[in-house]
């Protein structure tokens, strides 16, 4: 029997969590890149991220940049005793309510759950970036005629190349192309923000098969110059976690784009390529491959 009135009894995220969270999330229409489960656990370390599964809704709470804060409740039926449950958990640790990362169809629900009692403000830092699969993978049109040109001049370059499944006895070849990418990363991306990416591959890696992780690399002449790996999110979208390429190798990361888009399973409509963080070179890069939805999230707080 429900209690509604029952404390939410969150514990630290961990591997053994996977099969809850994924059981909850992949038949909804939740697309957000938070909720991937491969995200959930690479980044814990830095979120302090925790769940719990409090009469049939699946619940997340976090710190964000300094705050505490909660993910929009994931289940079927009235948001009314879930969002209250976060309120109270809120109340009891002497924080005001803040939910974070809130989909417009998630705001939705809320506001019809409880109207006019919370107040939302867009973060475009964090809107995600979805594309069709289909689209990737043949990067027809006008539009994304430029991408075309650029895997084109990669295959003319570099006709001793290969597209392989990443595999765990790729993952040194991968970790050492991180460290040189790294060397050379953009000039508006800090010291601080590498060093934590670094920490979330190794995990990723540590764990590939447990989080269900899939990827692709590229080779040239033997040489590894590219990788990406992701894992899905829900029946109809696959996100794309991490994508690193030699730069000194014109076109290879349009042409890793294209070749994991070919290759992902077919039932996979969507990628979801996640957000910009505000970097505008990649805010850039990321709307120039046409995307399908520019899902924003919000910050929510309760008026009163």
């Amino acid at each position: 029997m429900e209690n509604f009135s029952a404390p939410i009894d969150f514990h630290p995220l961990g591997l053994a969590d996977g099969e809850m969270i994924r059981r909850h999330v992949y038949d909804t229409e939740c697309r957000n890149c938070d909720l991937n489960f491969l995200n959930l656990v690479s980044w814990r370390f830095l979120y302090d991220t925790e769940v719990a599964l409090w009469n049939g809704w699946l619940l997340f709470r976090f710190f964000s940049e300094g705050r505490r804060a909660y993910l929009a409740p994931i289940g079927q039926g009235d948001w009314k005793e879930p969002v209250m449950a976060l309120r109270r958990d809120a109340a009891s640790q002497g924080v005001p309510f803040f939910l974070a990362g809130v989909c417009e169809n998630s705001l939705a629900r809320l506001n019809e759950a409880m109207p006019g009692f919370f107040k939302a403000e867009a973060d475009r830092r964090f809107t995600d970036y979805i594309y069709r699969r289909d689209v990737l993978s043949e990067l027809a049109g006008k539009k994304l005629q430029p991408k075309r040109n650029l895997v084109n001049r990669f295959l003319r370059t570099y006709p001793d190349h290969e597209y392989l499944p990443l595999t765990p006895e790729l993952i040194p070849e991968c970790l050492e192309l991180e460290r040189r990418w790294n060397s050379e990363r953009m000039e508006n991306k800090g010291q601080t923000d590498s060093i934590e990416e670094r920490r979330s591959i190794e995990t990723v890696f540590e764990h590939w098969d447990a989080l269900g992780a899939i990827g692709g690399v590229v080779r040239v002449d033997g040489k590894l110059v590219a990788f990406t790996y992701g894992s899905p999110i829900n029946y109809d979208t696959f996100g794309i976690c991490v994508e690193k390429a030699d730069v000194s190798y014109e076109g290879a990361y349009a042409f890793i784009n294209r070749e994991f888009a070919r290759r992902i399973d077919p039932s996979f409509i969507y990628l979801n390529r996640e957000d910009d963080l505000g970097i505008e070179g990649l805010r850039q890069v990321k709307l120039s491959y046409q995307p399908e939805v520019l899902l924003h999230k919000y910050h929510v707080v309760a008026k009163v």
